[in-house]
């Protein structure tokens, strides 16, 4: 018997350093476990994602999970907001006003509220307050656009005009409201959002 507990002593004993090897590698799996489950909460710029903000906020709102309540004055207004979200490759603001409001009209919301200098160049990485205001909807239909379209390099802005519109008009293509502002931007002044009646303003050709 006693020599069985010897020998038994004696083999726990030559293999004391594998044990102690084994039980270290167990704890650097569970420490790497650890470590993964955290990041996974991250995006690749190690950015906390924006479902994850809005989890830790208490909010329910997400980009493209619009929902819209109404508020007393009756206007329509997203829930969940206000809210941050990060600037990702290709973001544009109409396109992240598309995603929080449903309608890109938004996008001089977000410009306003964010002190943007010019809209039109945002970074990845960028955090942008998405603020709570009513949804924006066109004011000038498709059918107004092509019957109306901007020939000249100047225009006289007239109530309920956009740059966008004015853009879309002269340009055929929205997008290069950006293109309008850089040129006007000593006359608009740093809000793109606000144009004026009988405003007149260049139309780079």
């Amino acid at each position: 018997m006693d020599s069985r507990l010897k020998n038994t002593l004696k083999t726990l004993k030559l293999n004391e350093d594998t044990i102690s090897t084994l039980l270290g590698a167990i704890v650097v799996v569970v420490i790497g476990l650890l470590v993964f489950n955290y990041f996974r909460s991250l995006n690749p710029q190690g950015q906390i994602t924006d479902q994850a903000a809005l989890e830790d906020d208490g909010q329910t709102a997400t980009p493209g999970q619009v929902k819209l309540v109404e508020e007393e004055d009756g206007q329509m207004v997203p829930e969940g907001l206000p809210t941050t979200y990060t600037v990702k490759q290709g973001d544009h603001l109409w396109s992240i006003a598309e995603s929080f409001y449903n309608s890109g009209y938004n996008w001089t919301d977000i410009a306003s509220v964010n002190h943007l200098d010019n809209p039109g160049q945002i970074e990845v990485g960028q955090q942008l307050t998405i603020p709570k205001v009513a949804v924006k909807v066109a004011t000038v239909s498709q059918e107004q656009t092509t019957n109306n379209t901007i020939e000249g390099n100047t225009y006289t802005v007239v109530k309920g005009d956009h740059l966008w519109d004015i853009a879309l008009r002269a340009y055929g293509d929205g997008f290069r409201w950006t293109d309008i502002y850089q040129a006007n931007q000593d006359l608009i002044g740093p809000n793109p959002g606000l144009i004026e009646v009988d405003m007149n303003l260049t139309i780079p050709r």
